[in-house]
């Protein structure tokens, strides 16, 4: 981890990797001093590995090098994936450069607006406004050609803004988002002299979900002979990875056999290459007919041996059957089976 911790706390160059030259060590002398070298533990550059192994979303400090990210050719994926407060804001922001761009086109030709009263940049920009949404009440009015050619301009850009507006704000609710949740902790129990890594799914919606598949992988982060950071991933068997219907919750399990890699690492030696446990589920939510998928993943420390998982189906004294989904992340402790 020495190398990593080393590799995180160097400031990027933005210099060519083959350059060479005094130019290029000029260069990174300037760098340093603009930008101050950030000190981290090798523990939080384990942490943030960790973090950015199935999330990218919300963390800033990853920088994509050679990789352009253009927004207007990937304007539409930006606006799905934004934040709610960050989409309405830059629409709100949108609305109002749009509407002062055409009230500065109507100042040039305000004498070919009608009014009753003088108009100030004010009257033109709720003008505009009306224009755009194709409103429209009455009093104000273009008489010259200038003016009307600005107006035919605007209700034209306003319904092509209202149209994807409204796809958008559609397209971000539509978006279909699986109400699964994991448990807090991964167990493994060896009940009946069989070991088995555990992970129980819950479906938290009335409607069920179809045709459910499940995966589990063993994740490695492991540095190379050459100071190389890679992550391996290895597949784990399951016992059942296909659900015809997930209506509660169901536990997916994998046997901890001669053939599974949790066999051939041990927890220490998991702990140092900072395994984690990553779990993915897709399926198709029968009341909207489409496909959800969830994930997660645990550490070395959530993984729970000797546990197992508290039962959440009961029968109450109605002789109805209750799911009491507030025991869900309960475990209990067990004996461990004999040799």
């Amino acid at each position: 981890m020495k190398k990593l911790w080393r590799r995180l706390n160097r400031p990027y160059l933005t210099a060519n990797s083959g350059t060479s030259g005094t130019g290029t060590e000029v260069d990174r002398a300037k760098l340093r001093q603009r930008r101050p070298r950030p000190t981290i533990t090798s523990q939080e550059a384990a942490r943030r590995f960790r973090a950015h192994a199935l999330e990218e979303k919300g963390h800033d400090d990853v920088l994509r090098i050679g990789l352009k990210d253009s927004f207007w050719s990937d304007v539409y994926h930006h606006a799905l994936t934004a934040g709610w407060p960050q989409f309405l804001f830059s629409s709100l922001c949108g609305y109002l450069a749009a509407n002062l761009i055409f009230a500065a086109f109507y100042e040039l030709a305000v004498s070919q607006i009608s009014s009753p009263r003088p108009l100030s940049l004010l009257d033109l920009f709720f003008f505009s406004v009306q224009t755009l949404s194709t409103v429209g009440y009455g009093v104000m009015a273009p008489v010259g050609p200038v003016a009307n050619a600005i107006v035919s301009v605007e209700v034209l850009v306003g319904m092509m803004v209202n149209a994807l507006a409204t796809g958008l704000v559609f397209a971000r609710f539509a978006r279909p988002r699986a109400r699964l949740m994991f448990g807090r902790n991964a167990v493994i129990s060896d009940e009946n002299k069989v070991s088995a890594l555990c992970v129980r799914v819950a479906n938290q919606r009335r409607s069920m979900i179809l045709s459910v598949d499940a995966e589990i992988a063993l994740s490695l982060l492991r540095q190379t002979a050459d100071g190389h950071l890679v992550r391996e991933f290895h597949p784990l068997q399951l016992v059942q990875a296909h659900v015809p219907v997930l209506r509660f919750a169901f536990v997916i399990a994998h046997v901890i056999d001669a053939d599974s890699p949790l066999t051939r690492h041990s927890l220490a030696a998991l702990a140092e290459d900072e395994a984690e446990i990553i779990v993915t589920v897709t399926g198709t939510d029968e009341a909207t007919g489409q496909s959800v998928f969830a994930r997660t993943a645990y550490r070395v420390d959530q993984i729970l041996i000797n546990h197992r998982f508290v039962d959440m189906v009961r029968s109450n004294p109605t002789g109805r059957i209750a799911v009491d989904f507030s025991r869900f992340h309960d475990t209990e402790a067990h004996a461990p089976a004999p040799e």
